[in-house]
């Protein structure tokens, strides 16, 4: 199994490296768009600002890679909401990279702390092989400020004031709101289900 761990400039690759060694692959941390599209799994992973994020991944030449591959990918985080279609913050709103439909504005905390941050409990809202061996209020870690609405694309949801997508799906791009290299269990199945998934 080759896996790509997407070197977007704005990432703590080193604990999402440990996570998929500890389920015995070792993946390659690159930004070279020809090893990015002979992988057969890519994730992007990301912290921090979501424009920044962007123009790193433009400067690096990134964004017609991303938008055209074909086999898995996953976003965790930040990598998440980098694959919408708009990403609102800051007063600033801007293009994702659009692999799934939607938007990425500011979390409704319904008065509670910004940013969400700590465990919370998963609900899954549909089936797919990226769930298998999840259940219902199983625990995953978050730290965010802005989230995607739950839409047709929601595999599963959160609340932190207002209910978010916490994982999403469409066609072969999936998202993680959580961390999951920092969510224990739970994380570990997800990305070792990650590794078993088809396009």
């Amino acid at each position: 199994m080759s896996l790509v761990i997407v070197d977007t400039g704005v990432a703590n690759l080193a604990s999402v490296r440990f996570a998929f060694e500890r389920l015995g692959i070792s993946p390659i941390v690159s930004d070279d768009a020809e090893i990015i599209n002979k992988a057969e799994r890519i994730l992007i992973p990301g912290v921090g600002a979501a424009p920044y994020a962007m123009r790193k991944i433009h400067q690096k030449g990134l964004t017609p890679v991303l938008q055209k591959l074909s086999q898995p990918v996953m976003g965790i985080c930040l990598g998440m909401q980098l694959i919408f279609e708009t990403l609102e913050e800051g007063g600033e709103k801007i293009n994702g990279l659009g692999l799934v439909p939607g938007s990425i504005s500011a979390l409704d905390t319904g008065g509670q702390p910004a940013p969400h941050m700590g465990w919370n409990t998963l609900t899954p809202l549909k089936e797919d092989p990226i769930l298998d061996g999840i259940n219902d209020n199983d625990y995953a870690y978050f730290v965010h400020s802005y989230a995607a609405e739950v839409s047709s694309a929601t595999l599963a949801s959160s609340k932190y004031g207002a209910d978010f997508s916490a994982i999403v799906r469409h066609k072969n791009v999936y998202g993680c709101q959580f961390h999951p290299e920092r969510s224990s269990r739970v994380g570990a199945i997800i990305l070792e289900n990650f590794l078993k998934v088809s396009a």
